[in-house]
């Protein structure tokens, strides 16, 4: 027998940050060629990002793309390496995955299916290639292959599924494989949700069953561009077994998967197999032979495994503190901000957002250590000097707890406790003066006092709009980022007040429902992260109820007496939004669901959330930036669009009621 070793490699790339994206890819080449890797898979796109949106447009970003193309191909001198760029071609431009093998252009395999929906908008840049087409480019002087192409490397036969092309019925590799192609390489940029690696796993492992071949999977790491973080899976498989897993949401820039591939067992099991058609034609008609031998193994090599916390029993919460971390410590770095700020009401939500700051710091440690975390963020000259995680987030996190006489010792508690748990600097302001002179002065213009019995809103939302100056106050002073608060449950009804608790340049959990957030809570209090500590002090959070604190004490406010059960809404709002279901649909979903409430009350909420969902969807449009966790986003830049003037469906409801 004889073993191919080969690697997938993942990278944290930028969009457009031409230098950095290049010292990655070749720090990957240079490690896989120091591993005896003889084949390397690179993410799709891996020499621009993924994530250049309309600079995809601009020729002066495919003509740069191509540059760097061209400087890296020294160091692809003793192995075969696959490289993603846009390349023009014909008046249109393709997503391409280059094959560059021992220091040349081998050729370009062009993306077949392009992802379209969510947060992919790849049509509007580029072209499908067509199946089976091919033809020849120029490249500073000289001519190379380009389309749907097979390359016979030394014998060894290698073909492309470039991300979506794996997601599709009919995939390209079951063309490629009837015409003898032993490794398919799969470049992509497939962003995180909850549970999408078992997917992909999925993919990979049924592609090389199916296919009888040996399957190279990889994905790009970290948050590239701001919204979508990428978890860095990287996959090997050979006839359904899979061979090599790697860690997944890591801090690194690059990372190797490692594995060797005996591919003549793959041929050996195509030719035993009498349900495959394997093509008459002798070669792939578009096949590019490439003169190089890539050296082979007597003995299999050790792969790589997947990381610990793989294995956990909360693997949800696990995923969710991991991803969040790393689309913090990437936002921080990629922005230059010097740190966070996070206006702490001593509730879920501010103490969530605190939490994952802290946890970040933790998490990164842990992986870097404290040398190799400082150094990815070298350009904060308050941490240098600091010694560990505690004294970390000492700098990088400063908490604003801001109160009004409507604001009481259970929640100036929580705050204080949890800032003192995490670590992290905390500040206590009263802004009540600054709320009644906007009171007092309103008053005045109108000629009556402001009264709870007629202006219910208008004082609940000026408490809230009176912390947002002095809570931006601090993040210039610190040049760090403002975190706003709230969450996806909130912003589905707009239960926020714009320019209060929605300050903010990035909005990190917009992405999650309130009721998981409060389970993520406890389980942070007791149990913590694999190989990562609890938060305790989260307790004072989560013995309270979620209130909003606006009102006077004696009206004893609740977020949930103000809308509904927190459960109950996202279930009415997984219906209407994720699953398109018409008003009369939700109430049929959740009377099945939550049968201790009578329909009267049920049709009441369900009436109440699609009538708050239509009038606030400005409200969304004007959230900062959040990270995209699973299929349930409501961002309306990327996921869930939605008019922000429509008839608010008041036939369906109108119809609802009179039902009754």
């Amino acid at each position: 027998m004889k073993y191919l070793k080969v690697a997938a490699g993942v990278l944290n790339q930028t969009p457009l940050a031409w230098d950095r994206n290049a010292q990655s890819i070749r720090a990957a080449i240079q490690s896989a060629k120091d591993a005896g890797v003889q084949l390397l898979c690179l993410p799709e796109l891996c020499i621009t990002g993924y994530g250049c949106e309309d600079a995809f447009h601009a020729a002066g970003v495919w003509e740069m793309a191509q540059t760097i193309l061209l400087e890296l191909l020294p160091d692809t001198k003793g192995i075969a390496v696959s490289l993603g760029l846009p390349i023009p071609y014909r008046g249109g431009l393709f997503n391409c995955a280059c094959l560059a093998v021992d220091g040349e252009i081998a050729g370009f395999v062009g993306k077949q299916n392009l992802a379209g929906e969510g947060l992919h908008y790849e049509p509007r840049w580029f072209k499908e290639w067509p199946n089976n087409a091919a033809g020849e480019i120029e490249l500073a002087g000289k001519e190379y292959p380009i389309g749907d192409l097979m390359f016979d490397v030394g014998g060894i036969k290698i073909g492309f599924e470039i991300c979506e092309d794996a997601w599709v019925l009919d995939r390209p590799g079951g063309e490629l494989a009837q015409h003898g192609v032993d490794v398919i390489l799969n470049p992509s940029a497939s962003h995180f949700a909850f549970d999408k690696h078992k997917v992909r796993q999925r993919l990979v492992l049924d592609g090389s069953r199916a296919f009888f071949a040996s399957y190279i999977y990889a994905n790009h790491l970290g948050n590239e561009a701001g919204r979508a973080i990428y978890d860095g899976d990287a996959m090997i498989a050979s006839a359904g077994e899979l061979l090599a897993s790697g860690p997944r949401l890591s801090f690194v820039d690059h990372s190797l998967t490692v594995a060797t591939i005996d591919f003549e067992a793959t041929r050996s099991d195509r030719a035993r197999s009498n349900s495959f058609p394997v093509a008459v034609e002798s070669t792939y008609s578009n096949t590019v032979e490439v003169d190089f031998e890539m050296a082979t193994l007597d003995e299999p090599c050790e792969p790589t495994n997947a990381s610990d916390w793989e294995s956990s029993d909360t693997l949800k919460e696990e995923e969710f503190l991991r991803a969040e971390a790393l689309g913090l410590f990437d936002y921080l770095r990629k922005s230059r901000s010097r740190g966070f700020i996070v206006s702490l009401s001593g509730g879920a939500d501010s103490s969530a957002v605190a939490t994952l700051v802290a946890r970040m710091v933790e998490l990164g440690v842990g992986e870097l250590g404290i040398g190799g975390f400082l150094e990815k963020l070298s350009y904060i000259d308050a941490i240098q000097d600091c010694k560990d995680v505690d004294s970390i987030v000492k700098q990088l996190l400063s908490c604003v707890y801001q109160s009004t006489k409507n604001s009481g010792p259970v929640t100036l508690n929580a705050a204080e406790s949890v800032a003192k748990g995490l670590n992290a600097d905390f500040y206590h302001i009263d802004v009540d003066g600054l709320v009644e002179g906007y009171i007092s002065r309103v008053g005045d213009a109108i000629g009556r006092p402001l009264t709870w019995e007629s202006d219910d809103i208008t004082l609940q939302n000026i408490q809230a709009r009176a912390r947002g100056p002095s809570v931006w106050m601090f993040a210039n002073i610190r040049n760090a980022l403002l975190l706003a608060t709230s969450n996806r449950s909130e912003a589905a009804v707009g239960y926020a007040t714009m320019d209060g608790d929605t300050c903010g340049g990035l909005s990190p959990i917009a992405g999650i429902d309130k009721n998981f957030l409060r389970q993520w809570l406890r389980w942070m209090e007791s149990d913590g992260p694999t190989g990562g500590s609890p938060a305790p002090s989260l307790s004072a959070v989560n013995a309270q109820q979620p209130t909003a604190e606006l009102r006077p004490p004696d009206a004893k406010q609740t977020d949930e007496d103000d809308l509904m059960p927190y459960d109950l809404l996202d279930s009415i709002e997984r219906a209407a939004i994720r699953d398109r279901l018409a008003p009369a649909d939700c109430l049929a979903v959740i009377e099945r669901e939550f049968d201790q409430y009578d329909r009267k009350q049920l049709l009441d909420w369900t009436v109440k959330f699609f009538r708050l969902w239509c009038r606030n969807q400005w409200k969304r449009e004007r959230y900062a930036p959040s990270f995209h966790l699973d299929d349930e986003n409501l961002d309306p830049k990327t996921w869930c669009r939605f008019p922000i003037l429509s008839g608010g469906y008041e036939r369906e409801l109108r119809e609802l009621v009179e039902k009754g």
